[in-house]
């Protein structure tokens, strides 16, 4: 999957002249007993939304900032937000690298990702646009 996120990547940024624009992954897993994902990504962010049997999303995840600082915005209908950085497993000098694991973080950047994500996801379905788009600028964390 790692491969194929790198090729979606170079393309988007062909395609765009550079700039940041999300574009699905298709065929994404779906995991037995789990709610529907769809996948997005491009440089900087990479988002997952979890839908239910009548396609109304019921949770999303924002990566951000995924080759310098990233971290993850969640956000579950039953649970509201929570905001964690991404520790990448590389800081274990003299041991191999560990699995990425989600760390708690404070405070989240709610309106400057908003808007990054908001030109960002112009290519993407509107309705889950929006709905992201309008969630991150209620985030208060």
């Amino acid at each position: 999957m790692l491969r194929e996120n790198q090729d979606v990547r170079q393309l988007d940024r062909k395609a765009t002249g550079g700039a940041h624009m999300l574009r699905e992954f298709r065929n994404v897993r779906q995991i037995e007993g789990e709610s529907k994902r769809r996948w997005f990504s491009d440089e900087y962010f990479d988002l997952i939304v979890w839908l239910d049997e009548k396609e109304d999303i019921v949770g999303f995840q924002l990566c951000y900032d995924i080759f310098k600082s990233q971290h993850a915005l969640t956000w579950r209908k039953e649970s509201g937000f929570t905001h964690h950085r991404v520790d990448d497993g590389e800081s274990r000098p003299g041991k191999p690298k560990a699995s990425p694991v989600l760390v708690p973080d404070g405070y989240f950047e709610s309106k400057a990702i908003a808007e990054k994500f908001k030109h960002a996801s112009t290519t993407i379905e509107a309705r889950i646009a929006t709905f992201i788009y309008e969630q991150l600028l209620q985030c208060s964390i």
